[in-house]
């Protein structure tokens, strides 16, 4: 079940849902609106030209007030925002309407699990041919809360926990089971 605005108000009222700054203006019928952080990730080009998952990729870290995303790029961000959900409410970071329509594409891996803590890390991508220019502070994504039928045996406690700014993949981390 989607958690409607009444049904986000109660969890943050009554401290099962945690997200710092929290500014009531910024709930939606059903979502939450999430705003954009000053710390930014550009991938680095490996010099093979090839960058192997199994292992870490570089990355250029800017601290910004603005930052102009050049056409056709991809960047790494942050919520302003820390959240901490209960065992029994994921989320979904969905881009807004309005920077969807400007050409900026916000994640392509918007799951969040029950018991996650932590700001969320946004992959952008700029498919205009020109570039964007995007402000610290702006509302840049919402996240749609949902309750699960019944709350997670094992709250998530992965490789993501806890970050605080932008976090680079660790996709490199991943152990696959035998």
């Amino acid at each position: 079940m989607i958690l409607s605005d009444q049904d986000i108000k109660q969890y943050i009222n009554e401290e099962k849902l945690k997200i710092t700054p929290f500014h009531e203006a910024f709930i939606e019928p059903a979502s939450i609106d999430l705003t954009l952080g000053n710390h930014f990730l550009l991938p680095k080009t490996p010099k093979s030209g090839v960058q192997p998952l199994s292992t870490a990729i570089e990355y250029n870290e800017i601290h910004a007030e603005k930052f102009t995303i050049p056409a056709k790029s991809f960047v790494l961000a942050t919520t302003v925002e820390y959240i901490e959900l209960p065992n029994d409410i994921t989320g979904f970071v969905e881009g807004r309407s309005s920077i969807g329509r400007a050409g900026l594409f916000i994640q392509n891996a918007g799951w969040v699990d029950p018991g996650f803590a932590g700001q969320i890390t946004l992959e952008l991508f700029n498919a205009n041919d020109f570039a964007l220019e995007i402000n610290v502070n702006q509302r840049i994504c919402q996240l749609v809360l949902a309750q699960t039928r019944s709350p997670a045996n094992h709250a998530y406690n992965g490789k993501y926990q806890g970050q605080k700014n932008t976090t680079g993949s660790k996709v490199y981390m991943d152990k696959d089971p035998k």
